[in-house]
């Protein structure tokens, strides 16, 4: 053989007797084998199970919830005129009413969650464990529960009123120093739903063909399911009409504008020797514009708000009793001035209450000679600052010669350090009030009128004062 034919075989002799068969299969079994992936073991959810569970409304619910102090506090009203609203009576028929101290606890507990939805409450009382314990088991719905809200605004003060007197009965609220603040509401009424005289004349006339219209075609469809929609745009039109002639007869009592000043004459007179210009004509006199009234909400009027801006809005009026942030009064005006709301409240809160507080405190918004003396006469004592002068040289509470008694002795007080000192009480109670009546939602409206403002404003006053009570540890009294 040749060495080029022989040279791979010993090659091959070579490797195989270096690693033989047996040694490469034990080395290959050595080596690790790559396994492939496995998936994970986890326990995932399994909403699509049934699942039947034994327990009642009571254990849900904690034993310190705030709902129970709710439900406690409801039970310390007086019911009795809701209950007597009630047409459904023993031996006779119809259908069992809902119990009014469910929808009272309802409506504290949504103002306290911050909720003025009534479709929003019924859909929580589905859902909510809260709103489920107060329901136990009753069936509510968003239309009962908007009427209720609104219907008891008289029954509603005299509760506010009841549930202070009882706490002054027991020496837990003296209302010796009561601080009064207002608040902005925004309205539910648009800027623009604000039109003059004529443009609300020339809607309500179509208004008003429009239900005609509505009236004919309802009178002469025979259709059961069309009728009923036609019944439902023929209500809703009224209502439009009814809206726009209220309105009108609004925009009658509102004070007419004033006649338009005379300009004054000019003071240059003119020179008799020749050369000299005339004197320039007297300006014309501006003639104020036209008020104007909403077609929404016929009671809401355009104020400045906190931001500065001009907004519909209602002025919200609350007294405080300064020790314990309890609001002892509320009021609601149309009115976008504080200048004249401090007589009339503490009129309220002597007619409440039967006593009269010793020491008033508001904010310089409030500030009119008139009503400081007013207070005075009747007692207490105003605590207020004094109005500010442009001259920077002269002291707002320096005795002046035309202040009565009860004018000299105020500025007396407001420039001692005691004043000064109580004055700033005034930020530590009714500001706080104002504070949580905010956070709670009493920012913007969602009904129309002052009537129905008034009674939303005097639950937000309950729901306060059942809040301030529960910390407080104060307890209800039946």
């Amino acid at each position: 053989m040749s060495a080029a034919t022989t040279r791979p075989e010993e090659e091959q002799q070579a490797q195989t007797g270096l690693f033989g068969e047996g040694e490469l299969l034990e080395v290959a079994a050595q080596q690790p084998r790559q396994e492939a992936p496995r998936a994970a073991r986890v326990m995932s959810a399994q909403r699509d199970q049934v699942e039947l569970r034994a327990c009642d409304l009571d254990s849900v619910l904690a034993d310190d919830h705030a709902a129970r102090t709710v439900w406690a506090f409801v039970q310390s009203l007086d019911l009795a005129p809701l209950y007597a609203r009630i047409k459904s009576v023993d031996g006779r028929g119809g259908a069992p009413a809902i119990d009014p101290a469910i929808l009272v606890a309802l409506w504290l507990w949504a103002t306290i969650d911050g909720v003025g939805s009534a479709r929003e409450v019924d859909r929580l009382c589905e859902r909510d464990d809260a709103y489920r314990w107060i329901c136990g088991g009753v069936g509510v719905n968003y239309h009962s529960l908007a009427d209720f809200r609104t219907q008891h605004e008289a029954w509603l003060d005299a509760q506010l009123t009841r549930s202070i007197a009882a706490l002054l009965d027991r020496r837990l609220v003296t209302l010796n120093v009561v601080a009064q603040d207002g608040l902005r509401v925004r309205a539910s009424a648009k800027a623009s739903s604000f039109r003059r005289r004529d443009k609300l004349a020339q809607l309500h006339a179509q208004a008003q063909a429009q239900v005609q219209a509505l009236k004919r075609e309802l009178a002469e469809d025979a259709g059961a399911s069309s009728r009923r929609k036609q019944a439902a745009q023929e209500r809703a039109a009224r209502e439009r009409e009814q809206r726009l002639a209220a309105a009108l007869a609004t925009m009658e009592r509102i004070k007419p504008a004033a006649e338009p000043k005379k300009a004054k004459p000019s003071k240059r007179r003119g020179r008799d020797h020749d050369g000299d210009p005339p004197a320039p004509p007297a300006p014309e006199p501006k003639v104020p514009p036209e008020p104007r009234v909403s077609s929404t909400d016929v009671d809401a009027r355009v104020m400045k708000m906190a931001d500065g801006g001009f907004r519909p809005a209602f002025n919200a009026q609350l007294a405080v009793d300064a020790a314990t942030q309890l609001i002892a009064a509320v009021d609601l005006v149309n009115s976008g001035s504080d200048m004249g709301q401090m007589d009339p409240l503490h009129q309220a809160v002597q007619q409440r209450y039967g006593l009269t507080p010793d020491h008033w405190l508001a904010d310089g918004g409030y500030t009119k000679l008139a009503a400081i003396d007013a207070l005075t006469e009747r007692g207490t004592q105003p605590v207020l600052p004094a109005a500010r002068s442009r001259n920077p040289d002269i002291n707002a509470l320096a005795p002046k010669p035309s202040d009565s008694p009860a004018q000299a002795q105020w500025r007396s007080l407001m420039a001692s350090h005691w004043g000064k000192d109580l004055y700033v009480w005034r930020g530590a109670s009714v500001e706080c009030a104002n504070a949580q009546l905010r956070r709670r939602g009493f920012t913007r409206l969602n009904v129309c009128g002052l009537v129905k403002a008034r009674a939303v404003l005097l639950w937000h006053a309950l729901a306060h004062n059942l809040m301030r009570m529960r910390s407080l540890n104060f307890a209800f009294m039946a």
